[in-house]
């Protein structure tokens, strides 16, 4: 089950820089403090949704991997 509050996108099957390219015009459309979910299956997402976060004003709530998807959850900052 989703939350309504968190806006989804699903990134899954596409390479790098899509996944987080998706994810930075996906946080482009929130308000301060609202979260974005972002599913993919690249495995340089991994690297790079952490950088991301390090290197923005946003939060990466949470990074987890089930069966090869990577679900990302991003507050914006």
């Amino acid at each position: 089950m989703t939350d309504p509050s968190i806006t989804e996108i699903d990134a899954r099957e596409l390479r790098c820089p899509m996944p987080l390219l998706m994810a930075k015009r996906g946080l482009n459309t929130l308000q301060s403090g609202q979260r974005l979910r972002i599913l993919a299956t690249d495995q340089g997402s991994v690297r790079d949704f952490r950088v991301f976060a390090e290197q923005s004003a946003h939060t990466l709530v949470s990074a987890d991997e089930q069966q090869g998807t990577y679900i990302y959850v991003l507050q914006k900052g």
